[in-house]
């Protein structure tokens, strides 16, 4: 039941992705949004221990990756989809 997670206790900082980002405001903004759409997306009777796994996934893949801010926002989404879809 997805209604059991606080989504706001998975947000990132700029703090978090200073070591990684030029910008890190920037990539905490773009990574927080994936997280929120993750959430949102993700059926309401999804299990919680999966889709904290699919938010997990969410935050080791984008979270290091330094060209986040620079993927299309459309590209993003479908990456979401298809996270939620496997």
């Amino acid at each position: 039941m997805k209604d059991t997670i606080d989504i706001h206790t998975l947000l990132s900082t700029p703090s978090d992705m200073e070591d990684w980002h030029d910008d890190p405001e920037e990539a905490s903004e773009a990574l927080n949004m994936l997280l929120h759409l993750t959430y949102d997306k993700a059926d309401q009777d999804m299990d919680t221990d999966k889709l904290n796994e699919k938010l997990t996934a969410v935050w080791e893949k984008w979270h290091t990756d330094s060209n986040l801010v620079d993927i299309d926002t459309d590209d993003l989404v479908d990456w979401v989809d298809h996270l939620l879809n496997n």
